[in-house]
């Protein structure tokens, strides 16, 4: 995930520079050094991963070969950096608040909008097809056969998110609507990410979870924090509508990493009581909270 690889790069970074300005003397330390380094920066940046998609998850991925990790993590890269996102991006710093959905409670006639009816009560969205287009049809074909119906939010966090999408309740399953279907869309991984310089992590965004770039299934979240996080955004890489907007809360740390497809218009009390319950070593709930259903108000024609 990028999140880790950026943190790791950036400390070996300064560790280079230290050692460097203290002279040849130090060179001896350099390996041990360069190891307690990469270790404490694993060990500090995955918390996030862990966090979205659970222990085993991460526990599995870090057994994996670091030659896959890299390739996922130069994929995210090169999707949030490429000329086609840098020219829009450019576009959106200097566009005005009415350019970005999110900052709106209004359905447009390009939107649409659903109910999550959960155990503690209703949640209103809208959903964003024109940046996001495979997110939202792949969400609102699973909300229409029930496929959510039931699921459980099986990973809370108070000031960070609550998940859920997971036929199997634990973070490790769920497909997407063109796994064994549509291999030119997903081959069995997951369907590719969409990164937009219109839509972020602000609080209330709905966004799909993932096990890296571009494996994207039926997992999803809602960012939750409510704490204000605009001081630490830059208007070189942010719009002044979205840093204004980050001040009421959200996670700026999982920008471009994640496809942000929605946004919560009415019921954010409930996604709080959700974040307030208990929870297990794991971040489950130790009492369930469920999906009873999602209704779509407003449907959305792809064709």
């Amino acid at each position: 995930m990028m999140i880790m690889h950026t943190c790791y790069h950036q400390n070996i970074h300064k560790l280079l520079m230290i050692l460097s300005c203290l002279g040849g003397n130090m060179k001896k330390f350099w390996s041990f050094g360069l190891m307690v380094l990469c270790l404490a920066s694993l060990s500090g940046c995955e918390s996030i991963t862990r966090a979205i998609r659970g222990d085993d998850y991460v526990n599995a991925k870090i057994a994996a070969s670091s030659s896959e990790a890299a390739a996922s993590a130069s994929a995210s890269a090169s999707a949030s950096s490429s000329k086609a996102y840098q020219k829009e991006l450019k576009k959106a710093l200097s566009a005005d608040q009415s350019a970005f959905p999110q900052l709106s409670t209004d359905v447009a006639n390009d939107e649409a909008e659903v109910i999550m009816h959960t155990s503690m009560g209703d949640i209103t969205l809208k959903l964003f097809p024109k940046y996001a287009p495979l997110a939202v049809d792949n969400f609102l074909t699973h909300a229409k056969d029930g496929y959510y119906d039931g699921l459980l939010f099986h990973r809370v966090i108070s000031d960070f998110m609550i998940q859920s999408g997971d036929p199997n309740g634990d973070g490790t399953g769920g497909q997407s609507i063109w796994n064994g279907k549509d291999k030119s869309i997903d081959s069995g991984n997951g369907f590719v990410n969409e990164i937009s310089p219109y839509l972020y992590n602000i609080r209330g965004a709905l966004a799909m979870a993932n096990a890296g770039a571009d494996t994207n299934g039926s997992q999803f979240f809602i960012n939750q924090n409510s704490d204000d996080q605009s001081s630490q955004l830059s208007s070189d890489n942010y719009p002044q509508s979205i840093i204004d907007a980050y001040a009421n809360g959200g996670n700026p740390s999982l920008d471009k990493n994640y496809t942000v497809f929605g946004q919560v218009i009415d019921g954010m009390d409930v996604v709080d009581k959700i974040a307030a319950v208990d929870t297990d070593d794991n971040d489950k709930p130790t009492t369930d909270v469920t999906i009873t259903s999602i209704e779509v108000v407003k449907d959305y024609d792809f064709d």
